[in-house]
């Protein structure tokens, strides 16, 4: 019976990018709990340092430490937040400013959305990763190139189409986020959506396609079906296919989500002007 290879530095890097562990610490650990009762000495006193510009704020991380509020109170206010939205610029700035969200205070920055606000396409999948969290961006990293593939696959280009998530911040650690959290950041989605205002809506992946097309059937029962997606303003036609992240793990499912690529491009040909 033959013993695996041990796994190369290179393999566990992956597996804990993969796992969420995206920054060291020390080496030696620290007893933080016998440290807290010691006393400090005092500080000496230093000339006070010169004021400086306040940093912008779409490259600096979210403030650590804030708490948010109920649950109860965090979905009606926003609620009312995302109703007042008059356009995606509005849209954006109220997500920016709303602690209503505790994955606001574990990532770096706001995830809201790429390409074209007048596109008649749009994607939406669950919530950003590690290279979104960094680059402020949704589909940046490994799934990001693949759905570019798959766009330009129907003879389109990432500019022409709209990309967002339902939860616009990075859980930590990658974890999946909580029905509170999915339900708190929904009315921003739709107002999103409503906005945007596309000919076809498609949801990539389980999360996104259960939140949004409000079905409990997984993704390979509703994949490649047609639905009615109503914006608050008008029925849109609506897909769902696979998440680029599970056609890298699973490619045997890439056959599928060409066909169901394919069946939106008749839809847009259909539907254009």
């Amino acid at each position: 019976m033959s013993s695996d290879p041990a796994p190369t530095a290179r393999d566990l890097i992956a597996f804990y990018l993969e796992a969420g562990v995206d920054c060291a610490l020390e080496e030696e650990p620290i007893d933080r709990l016998s440290t807290c009762d010691r006393p400090t000495a005092p500080l000496a006193e230093t000339p006070p340092a010169p004021a400086r510009q306040p940093p912008d704020r779409a490259t600096t991380a979210a403030p650590r430490g804030a708490i948010a509020p109920p649950p109860e109170i965090a979905i009606e206010s926003a609620r009312e937040a995302a109703r007042t939205a008059p356009s995606l610029e509005a849209l954006r700035t109220l997500l920016d400013g709303f602690e209503g969200c505790s994955l606001k205070f574990t990532a770096s920055r706001l995830v809201f959305a790429d390409g074209n606000p007048q596109a008649r396409l749009m994607f939406v999948g669950e919530a950003p990763g590690r290279d979104e969290d960094i680059e402020g961006l949704p589909f940046v990293g490994r799934s990001g190139q693949l759905l570019n593939r798959m766009i330009a696959a129907i003879g389109l280009k990432r500019s022409d189409v709209y990309i967002a998530n339902v939860i616009p911040w990075r859980p930590p650690g990658n974890r999946t986020p909580t029905p509170q959290e999915t339900q708190i950041c929904l009315p921003f989605i739709r107002r999103q959506i409503e906005l945007v205002n596309p000919d076809v809506l498609v949801t990539l992946g389980n999360p996104s396609t259960q939140t949004l097309l409000q079905t409990r059937e997984g993704i390979m029962k509703t994949r490649g079906k047609w639905f009615d997606y109503d914006t608050g303003t008008r029925t849109v036609r609506a897909m769902a296919t696979f998440h680029p992240a599970y056609l890298l793990r699973s490619p045997s499912y890439k056959r599928m989500a060409w066909l169901d690529l394919r069946a939106i491009a008749r839809v847009l040909e259909e539907t254009a002007s």
